[in-house]
């Protein structure tokens, strides 16, 4: 295993499944589905490798909640889990996926319904090789980033401990450009399943708590450092650390949400590497060796908070700009998890619309 995915392991498992040791209220399921879809063309670079429907299977562990803990109730009782996900590409050229992840299921409707948002990591057992594989320009390296979505009809306990359930799902896998090629794919599916609940004698009642007092906070200031590797579209260009350094100031406006203003200072070493490939192999580009790849954009976000992680969604423009690389214009959405009040770590993707630039790994201080 590559070592510089391992924290991604850490971050996930540590996002995905805080400890209370005083907890009482336990019951857990376990859920299986079987899946059958189709690779989205989300870009004509793809277009050669959607020659079949990938099918595959879902294996998930889940942790009720029932509102020990206040935001639980805040989110109508959320489970939390963790997730096992096979897919046979059908593809020669793209191979077979194996993904770990971390899960939470949001209930609607009655708790009738069920809304699953996955993070986790995947492995490709087929990669691009220049020799061997030369067609597969969605997956660049053997692991990958990936995110699952599921809303599902869900109904337990229809038959004693066994339980039905039967949606739609997402499944995205990307190395977000940790090493090109990354074209990415998206599989859009349909699954169906089934439900076993392992405490089925067990019954609690949700716990009400009340209206909680309002969270009323000055204007807090944030300082963070992002690092990471990435490589250009360029393939065999080189992996080059990239470094940035974040300034923002963030406003809670309620118990769940807050919105953000800053500044990005970009430290991306490929661009380096880019622009004196440019400079030389496409003179008429006007691309000069000596262009500064430093970029600084300024940035607008919002923060939605579940208990001591929240996401992260963030809209920037680039106001300074010397070496033209995807447009002007980028977002980062991504996961945070606070140690404190102060101190927080975080996995973010950066993009540009679409397009992805890097996996950031961060840490910072909110004083």
């Amino acid at each position: 295993m590559n070592l510089r995915l391992l924290p991604i392991f850490i971050l996930v498992f540590v996002i995905g499944f805080p400890q209370n040791e005083d907890r009482k209220l336990k019951k857990h399921t376990l859920d299986l589905n079987q899946y059958y879809g189709s690779i989205l063309l989300h870009n004509t670079d793809i277009s050669h490798l959607i020659s079949d429907h990938p099918a595959g299977f879902i294996l998930s562990y889940n942790r009720k909640t029932y509102g020990d803990e206040v935001w639980q109730e805040e989110y109508n009782y959320p489970d939390i889990g963790g997730s096992f996900i096979y897919q046979n590409m059908n593809n020669a050229t793209l191979g077979h996926n194996i993904g770990l992840y971390a899960h939470y299921n949001f209930y609607f409707f009655k708790r009738l319904m069920q809304f699953r948002i996955g993070q986790g990591i995947a492995f490709n057992t087929d990669p691009y090789d220049k020799n061997e594989n030369f067609r597969n320009n969605a997956y660049g390296s053997h692991f990958m980033s990936s995110t699952y979505l599921m809303l599902n009809y869900h109904k337990e306990n229809l038959f004693k401990s066994l339980g039905f359930k039967a949606g739609i799902s997402l499944i995205h896998y990307s190395n977000a450009n940790f090493k090109a090629p990354n074209t990415s794919t998206n599989t859009f599916a349909l699954n169906a399943g089934l439900i076993y609940d392992l405490n089925v004698e067990k019954t609690y009642d949700y716990i009400k708590n009340g209206p909680q007092d309002k969270i009323i906070e000055p204007v807090k200031y944030n300082l963070a450092f992002r690092f990471g590797l990435n490589e250009s579209d360029v393939i065999d260009s080189g992996q080059y650390p990239f470094y940035i350094v974040s300034a923002y100031a963030d406003k809670r406006l309620a118990r769940k949400n807050a919105i953000q203003l800053g500044v990005d200072v970009y430290f991306s070493n490929f661009l380096k590497e880019l622009i004196r490939f440019q400079s030389i192999s496409f003179p008429e580009n006007g691309v000069s060796a000596d262009d500064d790849y430093k970029r600084i954009g300024v940035f607008l976000g919002h923060e939605l908070f579940i208990n001591r992680m929240s996401i992260i969604t963030q809209l920037g423009y680039y106001v300074y700009y010397p070496f033209d690389f995807e447009g002007r214009m980028y977002n980062r959405i991504g996961l945070k998890r606070y140690f404190g009040n102060r101190v927080f770590g975080a996995i973010t993707l950066k993009s540009h619309g679409a397009k992805a630039e890097a996996v950031e790994f961060g840490i910072g201080l909110r004083l």
